[in-house]
């Protein structure tokens, strides 16, 4: 909601204005359409009579009607400061004025106030009139009318086509879902929030009941859109248990089938890996590919490192003391200093190391940390925030710009996550002998390494990835990661992935391997939480945090995540190797269901 903009303040409605003030959005049916207002209620639907403005002055376009003022009070002030001056060499009084002096003077005045109209008064006004209308600073008892017309001003924003009459909003009970019986309260409660009396975020705590909540919200976003949402399911799911946590203003959830591919021989340990998805083949193929690494003894898995990263960015008045400080924080002796500071903020937090980087006198410090099986970005966060805060008592100048600065780097593709790292960073191997890669991917060892070399490594060099050296790592990491209540957006960077292959023993068996340096997961906090997904992070043996050794957990997932990902690079670049790609692709994920009797 754009709340920047407030249209002046109409007259208070009378109490029918509420049910049908929304009547010009869209055509409704005959039978919906609220009673014909009184004359009275017509009478405040009238457009009131413009203002007068100062640029109604002149007859004349706006912009020549402010250049010939600005050039007026510019030219009048000009001529009296130069005959004020030749009086005052010549001893003459000033109030003696000549005829041309007297049009000047009055030039002078009628030009300061059409400027002073024009810019100041119309500026003073809307500022004041934005600071008395602003929602976040009005008590609840007195929002209800500016909610309202801050809520009608968005819906004339929207350019979106008038749902037809006879189709989207041919019937109240067409909209509703109908397992969805409202008492008249809600009936209320729902005319209410279409009106804008409501707001559909207040729901939850004015009715202390969620479920409900997102039966109101939902009707009410089936009545204004004209659109109908029988098709998102909206029983069984628990909203008291996103309240205030994973999602807000919730009409239903979506369902993503989950399937699972494995077992995964891993380290010697087998696992069997959810997969959330909606594309025909992946599951399929992740398993075919943890197939031929069982078949050939299973794969092995390294963390080579651990720790979230946070990144502020602060500006100092020179480079100079902004450079001092980078010099203060990359002391050795002062690290123990900053580590107790930082590690105050939880007792899993633990302070690694801290890298800057300068911009002129913007100083940008990439703080790396453990976070146990957190994910951990609140945790750095926090810890970030006691450093900084420790820091202005010695740099009492410098000026906190931004607690992330983008050096950290968060949900973008960004070298500094593919060098250096963040989250875990994880390498996976296995050897594929010979007799596998023709009975199960049925190809050879010689076309996988070829194509490796063109595909994944050239390939991508040419077209200027960055971290993107892989066939497909992200599919299996978005699959896992929504299974298993992951940040989705953090696929970005936790899918930078680079995948080697290898002819080795004579060229008769393939060393396949996949580095992944910021793989972002955690099995506490978020969506980890909720029921599915703490189902699917239990399959794994990974619910929860560890009590015996904090972060193993995490540690875990991430190296399950690599060889899943390990599993499905082997099998899709086989596939592609084997002309199988577009076969198997037409075959599976191709849905027969004529869509063209599918309701809308």
């Amino acid at each position: 909601m754009d709340v920047r903009r407030r249209p002046p303040r109409p007259p208070a409605p009378s109490p029918t204005l509420p049910q049908n003030h929304h009547h010009h959005l869209r055509p409704l049916p005959h039978h919906l359409h609220p009673k014909k207002p009184s004359s009275s209620v017509v009478d405040l639907d009238r457009t009131p009579s413009p203002t007068p403005k100062a640029s109604d002055a002149l007859p004349l376009p706006l912009y020549l009607t402010n250049g010939i003022f600005f050039t007026l009070f510019f030219a009048a002030a000009y001529y009296l400061l130069h005959r004020w001056r030749d009086k005052i060499r010549s001893s003459t009084p000033l109030h003696v004025v000549t005829l041309s002096e007297l049009a000047a003077i009055v030039s002078l005045i009628a030009s300061f106030i059409y400027l002073l109209g024009f810019f100041g008064i119309d500026f003073v006004q809307s500022f004041i009139a934005r600071a008395s209308h602003d929602a976040w600073d009005i008590d609840d008892e007195n929002v209800i009318d500016a909610e309202r017309f801050i809520l009608e001003e968005d819906r004339l924003l929207v350019s979106c086509p008038a749902a037809p009459v006879d189709s989207a909003v041919a019937s109240v009970s067409k909209l509703m879902d109908p397992s969805l019986a409202f008492s008249s309260e809600d009936e209320e409660i729902v005319k209410s929030v279409v009106s804008g009396t409501i707001p559909s975020y207040s729901l939850e705590s004015k009715l202390g009941d969620c479920y409900r909540a997102a039966s109101i919200r939902r009707e009410a976003v089936q009545r204004l859109t004209g659109r109908s949402l029988a098709g998102l399911p909206l029983d069984g799911f628990d909203y008291q248990s996103i309240l205030g946590q994973c999602c807000e203003m919730p009409v239903g959830y979506v369902q993503i089938p989950v399937g699972i591919a494995g077992p995964l021989l891993l380290n010697g340990c087998e696992y069997s890996v959810p997969m959330a998805t909606t594309e025909g083949c992946l599951v399929a193929s992740t398993n075919r590919g943890c197939k031929a690494i069982y078949a050939s003894g299973g794969a092995t898995c390294i963390l080579l490192r651990d720790g979230m990263t946070r990144a502020p960015v602060v500006s100092f008045p020179t480079a100079k003391r902004a450079s001092e400080l980078k010099f203060f924080l990359e002391d050795p002796l002062n690290f123990d200093t900053l580590a107790v500071v930082f590690n105050k903020s939880s007792r899993f937090a633990r302070l690694q190391s801290i890298q800057c980087s300068m911009a002129g006198k913007n100083l940008y410090m990439r703080f790396s940390c453990g976070t146990g099986d957190a994910m951990g970005m609140n945790m750095v966060s926090k810890g970030v925030q006691n450093v900084l805060e420790f820091l202005q008592n010695d740099f009492p100048e410098m000026n906190i710009i931004g607690i992330s600065g983008n050096f950290c780097s968060d949900k973008k593709p960004a070298a500094v996550n593919w060098i250096e790292g963040r989250g875990k960073s994880v390498v996976c191997e296995a050897v594929i002998c010979e007799e596998v890669i023709k009975k199960v991917l049925k190809t050879t060892v010689s076309a996988l390494v070829e194509l490796n070399m063109l595909k994944n490594l050239a390939g991508s060099a040419v077209a200027g990835a960055l971290g993107g050296f892989n066939a497909h790592a992200a599919n299996i990491v978005s699959a896992i990661f929504i299974a298993t209540g992951q940040d989705p957006a953090q696929n970005i960077e936790s899918s930078h992935c680079i995948t080697m292959m290898e002819a080795i023993n004579d060229g008769k068996d393939l060393h396949i391997s996949v580095t992944m340096p910021s793989i972002e997961v955690g099995t506490v906090g978020g969506g980890t939480q909720l029921p599915s997904q703490s189902a699917c992070l239990n399959v794994l043996g990974v619910k929860g945090a560890s009590t015996e050794s904090p972060g193993s957990n995490s540690r875990l997932l991430a190296t399950i995540i690599a060889g899943s990902v390990l599993a499905g690079e082997l099998s899709l670049m086989s596939a592609i190797a084997a002309g199988q790609l577009v076969r198997s692709h037409m075959k599976y994920n191709r849905s027969s269901r004529d869509v063209t009797q599918v309701s809308s």
